[in-house]
């Protein structure tokens, strides 16, 4: 029988929460790295053994980690990080320049097919690649050396390069999103990047239409259709069928179009989940009721998922990289959120159970599927 593995990165360790495929009862194991933000944890596709971590404190700074046994033992691996690319400045919130500093590794994205090749989206925003394991860390230079480089800004959590996406069908295209610069391409494996945020309409900006500068949350795609991306912005619901090239919005009957996460069900490519949260300055539910909306349409079409969901007092926020699926049959989805919660469902979102509570405040959850 299949086995699925939660990863949950906290602001104080990470936990393993493991089960059958029956998804009814769960071994827990954690805090690893007790004390310490984990910012993501991610497996690899190409080997189940084999996990990765980010380890960071304000003390003592970043740390790559590697478990090669599921999680049971970890190892420091090479943590060699340094701009190989432009040396000047990107644009600081006043719109005075600011040097660019690594700060830490926000999100990990391991090879689809070669183990030992990991991507990490780093803060101040850059793309590193390791093709041994870990052990030593290249910037993919090509995208702080495109032109906009120079005004891009933080969000309000930093300029984090957050989302890496591969596309399975053509290992030279890669996907990733900048909060606060928008969302990129490259279609030659890293050497040259091409924005991809035509459609995107943010009023804060000095040119809500502007190549660059829009803070994306998060991006999401189906395996089997590269060529369709859902987004998840600062406000609004959008998605892509060209790669990128141009946007439509398909919040459609959503209560609120603001929220950070964004995942697509493993089986159904037109079925995709968002957490709406009140507004950017109230990150929490509506009403205090802890809402999933799911649209089987593509978009434009929500439902609200709340059975087992608290719907009264609720004021957690649920981050960007803090909801992932399983592949079983039917879907597994799963989230956590701010308040320690780590929920799941067993039936593509119908229904919810509590997987663990009070657990420090979680940052990222992600999901092997392990035969």
């Amino acid at each position: 029988m299949s086995k699925v593995r939660v990863l949950v990165g906290t602001r104080k360790g990470a936990f393993i929460l493991e089960s059958d495929g029956k998804r009814e009862s769960w071994a827990i194991s954690g805090p690893h790295f007790a004390g310490w933000e984990m910012y993501h944890l991610k497996g690899s596709p190409a080997n189940p053994d084999r996990i990765w971590a980010s380890q960071t404190s304000g003390w003592f700074g970043q740390q790559m980690q590697r478990s090669d046994d599921g999680g049971k033992s970890w190892q420091p691996v090479g943590n060699k990080f340094q701009y190989d690319g432009p040396t000047g400045t990107h644009q600081w919130y006043d719109g005075t320049p600011h040097p660019w500093e690594f700060k830490r590794v926000w999100h990990i994205e391991p090879s689809l097919t070669d183990p030992d090749t990991v991507y990490a989206g780093i803060e101040d925003a850059a793309l590193f690649v390791s093709r041994d394991a870990g052990g030593e860390w290249s910037e993919l230079a090509g995208l702080r050396g495109h032109g906009t480089g120079p005004a891009w800004q933080p969000g309000a959590g930093g300029m984090c390069l957050h989302t890496v996406i591969l596309d399975p069908h053509d290992p030279l295209r890669i996907f990733i999103a900048i909060s606060a610069a928008g969302a990129f391409r490259t279609d030659d494996g890293g050497a040259s990047w091409k924005p991809i945020n035509k459609g995107l309409y943010s009023k804060y900006i000095p040119d809500p239409n502007a190549e660059v500068g829009h803070c994306v949350h998060h991006i999401a795609m189906h395996p089997s259709r590269p060529n369709v991306l859902f987004m998840q912005k600062h406000w609004d619901v959008m998605r892509t069928d060209d790669a990128g090239d141009h946007w439509t919005k398909v919040s459609g009957n959503l209560p609120t179009d603001f929220g950070f996460v964004i995942d697509v069900h493993a089986h159904e490519p037109e079925t995709i989940y968002v957490v709406p949260i009140k507004n950017d300055s109230e990150h929490f539910p509506l009403d205090g009721k802890l809402a999933v909306y799911r649209s089987r349409t593509g978009g434009n079409e929500w439902e609200p998922l709340t059975k087992g969901l608290p719907q009264k007092d609720c004021y957690v926020n649920v981050l960007r990289d803090a909801m992932a699926v399983d592949s079983l049959d039917s879907c597994g989805v799963y989230f956590g959120t701010t308040g320690g919660q780590v929920y799941g469902s067993a039936d593509a979102g119908d229904s919810w159970f509590p997987i663990v509570r009070d657990l420090p405040a979680v940052l990222s959850v992600e999901v092997q599927t392990i035969a």
